[in-house]
């Protein structure tokens, strides 16, 4: 009885020593993944070491660059859109012709006043509204989708009336 849990501790203290020196299991104690492994080199073809002339390929047209489209602004505690921001919201309307099939995100943002839970739907009302106002100008309403943000995204991280005005917004964001 004796050698039998000699022969146990013997085994465990083995098992031990050998996976201490596992990499894979002190990663894994510290929440970390074990990397891949890394792919063998492979060895290139014997016609392959031959110099051959390779026709460069054809230059492509870069992307055209999505123009930025304009964030609106909002007066505290309203998600009425302003007559200038409804300017804006016309300019970006011209972008919507140009780029027929898009998709945009429009975030709706407040300032840091006031609860969580009142920031996030007066930001989806926000979001909404400049939503309602590009349908009307006539953009498609399957190509515009809105998320609000409440007070968690702020763009200036001030605590004063500009900071506040400036955080007080719709961004239209392009999704790829």
């Amino acid at each position: 009885m004796r050698a039998r849990w000699i022969g146990l501790v013997c085994l465990v203290v083995m098992l031990g020593a050998g996976l201490s020196g596992c990499s894979c299991i002190t990663e894994a104690v510290k929440g970390e993944a074990a990397p891949p492994p890394a792919a063998p080199p492979m060895a290139a073809p014997p016609e392959a070491k031959k110099e051959m002339a390779v026709p460069a390929a054809p230059a492509e047209a870069p992307p055209p660059a999505m123009a930025m489209l304009k964030d609106i602004h909002f007066d505290f505690d309203r998600y009425n859109i302003r007559p200038t921001d409804a300017d804006l919201l016309k300019e970006d309307y011209s972008w919507f012709q140009a780029n027929p099939g898009a998709r945009v995100r429009i975030e709706g943002n407040c300032d840091e006043r006031g609860t969580i839970e009142y920031n996030l739907a007066l930001g989806q009302k926000r979001a909404d509204e400049a939503k309602s106002f590009l349908v009307n100008l006539g953009v498609a309403a399957g190509s515009l989708d809105t998320v609000s943000y409440g007070k968690e995204r702020p763009l200036d991280p001030g605590h004063n009336e500009e900071a506040w005005a400036k955080n007080r917004r719709d961004h239209l964001e392009p999704l790829k």
